[in-house]
């Protein structure tokens, strides 16, 4: 963010834009953080908060690095610990490369009880990590009684415990506490009444809460209540009281309503009151109580500090009774308290010198967002304690003798000290799978790099595969890529860039898309060699082909995503869990093609309108223009084919476009200003003459009312930037399509005013063409419609028009247009925001910025790397169990809202047995197994089927195909074809899945669908 001007970089901060909002941006770039400790946790908050954009950020620590921050901070190197660094001068450098929008500067001078704080004055926001909780009070004491306030987090992690503690002042206001747009929702009916009651149109539900305020727009009737605001007690999903309204004129029809978002005080006690009566976020409801046993055990553990100036030793049972102890005396002076955890205790007791990195990274994500928050007032802060516990990971642990978890001086005595030196053994040998190498991506490939996962010197292996390049506003999530990356693939910039945090790890990158094409790469013997799988997709399709694969080929898949502050994670592993496929979100609601053709009620139908506009003029038309021409190589052949009453698909459409090429940048300029008449007035003018403004239905009620907009025609003026902006993207795409020259100066306002001024726009003349209304209706495909005579004689007119004029090669190629949101400089981006509106304008809808534009005709994801961290850090603490053989019980999906600030963890869904009958049940990831040869019918299968699994099948699918249904003629006597015959399958293909059907036990009922059966075509292939 340039400091001056204050004008955002949005070709870096796009996606974060849409999260915080520009007033947060700005309020950011304007603030410094004072950040003391950097171990894994303190360097995981720097990451993401230089990355978000803040002014500046003061690095403190005075320790110098060590072999064992090797295992915990990704920014410090092996040089570093040979060159004995202190580890703020050695991370500095790198953590400023991040952003250089971002001030970076480091101190190594002492922050003890004895330090003069007065030099913190200078920070909006202070954030400790490592620090004694004697020097937290009386910093957070420091920070407190200023006036303003100075915002205190502090944060640490232990072992398997980690926790946030915040501290914000008396009065935080907060601008946007869950930073959810809100949304239009129209009017059914408002009674006349005390309280008046307000009904949603349509039943749809309002989402609101008791004492919240909506503003009123568009009321017909009761026009009292338009641009009112009014305090909502909720009578129903759909319904709610808006006081008084007795007094009013009667409601008539349509109107929406709003929610007004209103700013929210929260008030913060310091940490000395806190301690004894903590008020914690309970992020695990399957046991609720341990927010509160971790802070007695986090609170004796720095009590245990005091006295013996060490954490207790590992597998030292005098240490845990004296840490337990501890707890226990703390737990007796605690006023909000639960019962002391004692195997919680021994835990901690056993990891607490440890370090686990997925936890700093998730713990780090949230203590990241608080930050932003403090310095932002946007999003409701923690309040006031975070507290996480990785237990799940360690109890299956119980009986591992002490000695698996001392340190040996590698790089890996943190994580050996919480897990023991087989579990890391096991991780070192991994062979990992991950699909997509972006923000989630590149946050992984850094866990793997702390853990040891997949070291060469072990035949351990992780392989990435990403086909897109590096984008500039990659590099605000994307912690992995620097500037000079911008244009080369990711994966393999991932890997080197990964290489750098761990030299031992053994990466092969690949630049493919993981889908059907690709099986022949990512085949069943390439996945027979892997332990599990890892998906950092930002799609759903492509989580199902690889959830599907993973299904096919019995491996465990680690999912996980974020929008914007929201973030889930969600384990699948063989034979515990259902798959990521076994659930399915409701389909995106579709906007009907009536309304986004003739009837648009929001700003969101305008940019879709818009956006199909671009799609089909400038990406569709010139496409299949292409394709028709390399199918017809001539004009005078096709010609000749339709004179003979030949029809040829396509060919009206492609002979209009060649018959209104343009042939110069005046003639571009032209087509965009009878765009603009067309869109803008004519359309207009149609509607209202087909349906007047006092149309009424048949019921009696008006044709034209709520959420029907009746449109305003639009007069043309050059002066308006609006209408001026049209014509020159509209344009500039024209000559894009159609490789027309033109130069900066034809784009003044100047040289388009001549241009315009000789052109004479016809009088509109009503049609006769009908206007759908059903909203069931579906757009129809124009080039299937059969064409009239009339169409037919017009088209060979224009053909032979075109012909006489010569009809060259170039003529019959375009170039059709991709859609790129993130150039400014190609008038993509202008032509949509241009044309919704002015098509907003002419419906009367708040018309869009061209920010909130871009992202919904973009479908551009919020995102924010905070969240990314997080979500990253606890995929990879399920990792860890995946590789341990842990239990169901073990394991945990995250849903998590850092805005909010919500954190839930639960247990995954558990496999489904489904009964075919009798005692023969099956699951998704049972497949049943044939082996057959070359002479191997289909009646033999369907005996072996039988005898193998004593079940009786009763029809066979292939795919879509169907191969034995015995209800359709001359299916029996397939049964004496082969398998070969039947199938045809591809060379070298080793097998196919099957569908089958089972007979029921009873005539008269459906037959039984079972596991899918897989047909191998030789025995030699597989071994049943």
């Amino acid at each position: 963010m340039a400091e001056d001007s204050m004008e955002i970089d949005d070709s870096l901060y796009s996606r974060q834009r849409y999260v915080l909002g520009d007033s947060a941006m700005h309020q950011m770039a304007q603030s410094a953080v004072f950040l003391s400790g950097m171990g894994g946790l303190g360097i995981e908050i720097a990451k993401n908060i230089v990355l978000a954009g803040v002014k500046a950020v003061t690095l403190h620590d005075i320790k110098q690095c060590e072999t064992f921050d090797l295992g915990s901070n990704f920014f410090i190197h092996k040089e570093d610990v040979l060159s004995q660094r202190k580890r703020a001068e050695a991370v500095c450098p790198r953590v400023a490369e991040l952003n250089p929008y971002v001030h970076v500067d480091t101190s190594t001078s002492p922050l003890d009880d004895n330090t003069d704080l007065s030099f913190l004055l200078k920070y909006q926001c202070v954030v400790l990590t490592e620090a004694r909780l004697s020097l937290q009070k009386k910093v957070n004491e420091f920070c407190h009684s200023q006036r303003p306030p100075i915002r205190f987090i502090g944060s640490d992690t232990y072992g398997i415990c980690a926790r946030v503690f915040c501290d914000f002042g008396d009065g935080f206001e907060v601008s946007d506490p869950t930073g959810e747009e809100p949304k239009e929702i129209f009017i059914q009916s408002i009674t006349r009444d005390n309280p008046g009651v307000v009904t949603c149109l349509d039943n749809q539900p309002h989402g609101l809460q008791n004492s919240q305020s909506v503003v009123f727009r568009e009321v017909n009737g009761m026009v009292e209540l338009n641009g009112t605001s009014r305090k909502v007690s909720v009578l129903s999903p759909h319904s709610f009281a808006i006081g008084d309204t007795s007094q009013l004129q009667a409601y008539a029809h349509g109107g929406f309503f709003v929610l007004v978002k209103t700013p929210k005080m929260y008030t913060f006690e310091t940490l000395e009151r806190q301690l004894w009566d903590p008020q914690v976020l309970t992020p695990d409801f399957s046991k609720p109580e341990a927010p509160l046993q971790i802070h007695a055990a986090m609170f004796a553990l720095e009590s245990f500090q005091e006295q013996h100036n060490r954490f207790p030793n590992a597998g030292c049972l005098q240490d845990a009774e004296t840490l337990l102890k501890l707890t226990e005396e703390v737990n007796a002076t605690l006023r909000n308290k639960a019962a002391v955890n004692a195997e919680l205790v021994q835990w901690l007791a056993r990891t607490a010198r440890g370090t686990l990195p997925p936890l700093a990274a998730a713990v780090g994500g949230l203590a990241s967002q608080e930050v932003l928050k403090a310095i932002t007032g946007k999003f409701a802060p923690l309040q006031q304690w975070f507290y996480f516990d990785a237990i799940e990971l360690v109890k299956p642990l119980q009986s591992l003798p002490a000695d698996e978890f001392l340190p040996r001086g590698d790089r890996y005595d943190g994580l050996r000290a919480c897990i023991g030196e087989s579990l890391c053994g096991e991780l070192h040998k991994l062979r990992v799978f991950m699909v997509g190498c972006g923000a989630i991506g590149c946050e992984m490939l850094k866990n793997f790099a702390l853990l040891g996962v997949g070291l060469a010197q072990t035949s351990g292996e992780v392989c990435i595969t990403d086909p897109d390049l590096i984008e500039k506003s990659n590099l605000n999530r994307q912690f992995l890529f620097r500037p000079q990356h911008i244009q080369k693939p990711k994966s393999t910039t991932a890997a080197e860039a990964t290489l750098q945090i761990n030299p031992d790890l053994q990466l092969d990158a690949h630049l493919n898309k993981v889908c059907p094409a690709t099986e022949s790469i990512y085949s069943d013997s390439f996945y027979a060699r892997l332990n599990l799988v890892v998906t950092a997709l930002d799609n759903v399709e492509a989580r199902r082909y690889v959830d599907s694969r993973c299904v096919s080929n019995q491996r465990a898949l680690l999912d996980s995503g974020t929008m914007g502050t929201k973030g889930h994670t969600e384990i699948i592993v063989p034979n515990l869990t259902e798959s990521y496929n076994s659930h399915r979100d409701p389909p995106e609601e579709e906007i009907p093609f009536c309304t986004l053709k003739s009837f648009p009620s929001v700003i969101e139908h305008t940019i879709q309108w818009a956006r199909d506009k671009f799609e089909n003029a400038f990406a569709q038309k010139p496409s299949m223009y292409n394709s028709f021409w390399q199918t017809h190589t001539s004009a005078e052949c096709v010609l000749q084919r339709m004179q003979a009453g030949e029809s040829l698909e396509g060919s009206f459409e492609v002979i209009k476009l060649l018959n209104r090429r343009p042939h110069c940048w005046e003639q571009c300029i032209t087509l965009a200003r009878l765009k603009f008449e067309k869109y803008f007035k004519r359309k207009a003018l149609q509607l209202l003459h087909a349906f007047p403004l006092d149309t009424r239905l048949k019921d009696g009620s008006l044709f034209w009312q709520s959420p029907k907009r009746p449109p305003a025609p639009i007069d043309f003026d050059l002066k308006d930037p609006l209408h001026f902006t049209f014509i020159v993207s509209t344009a500039r795409l024209f000559a894009g399509i159609y490789n027309i020259p033109y130069s900066e100066k034809d784009l003044c306002e100047q040289a388009v005013a001549e241009i315009l001024s000789h052109l004479k726009i016809p009088e509109y003349q009503p049609s006769v063409k009908s206007i759908e209304t059903d909203e069931a209706a579906k757009k129809p495909d124009q080039l299937k419609m059969p064409l009239s005579s009339e169409e037919e004689r017009v088209a060979i007119r224009q053909l032979q028009h075109a012909i006489a004029g010569d009809v060259k090669a170039a003529r019959l190629r375009m170039s059709p247009l991709e859609f790129e949101k993130d150039d400014d400089r190609n008038g993509h981006v202008d032509f949509v925001t241009s044309a919704s509106a002015l098509r907003a304008k002419m419906y009367s809808i708040e018309p869009a910025d061209r920010l909130k534009t871009k992202r919904i005709a973009g479908k551009i994801i919020p995102a924010i790397a905070t969240a990314t961290a997080a979500v990253a850090g606890l995929v990879a603490l399920e990792l860890i169990k995946i590789v341990g053989g842990f239990g169901f019980e073990s394991l945990k999906n995250c849903f998590f809202n850092l805005a909010l600030p919500v954190v839930v963890f639960t247990e995954p869904a558990a496999v489904k047995q489904a009964l075919i009958r009798e005692n023969i049940y099956f699951s998704i990831w049972d497949c049943w197994t044939i082996s057959g040869h070359e002479d191997f019918t289909l009646s033999d299968f369907m005996n072996a089927v039988r005898e193998k699994y004593g079940i009786e099948p009763t029809m066979v699918v292939h795919g879509v195909k169907m191969l034995y249904v015995p209800v359709i003629p001359g299916h029996t006597k397939r049964l004496k074809l082969t398998m070969q015959k039947l199938i045809k399958p591809s060379a070298g293909r080793q097998y196919v899945d099957l569908t089958v059907s089972f007979a029921a036990e009873r005539a008269e009922e459906e037959d039984l669908a079972g596991p899918p059966v897989r047909y191998f075509f030789s025995r030699d292939e597989h071994a049943p």
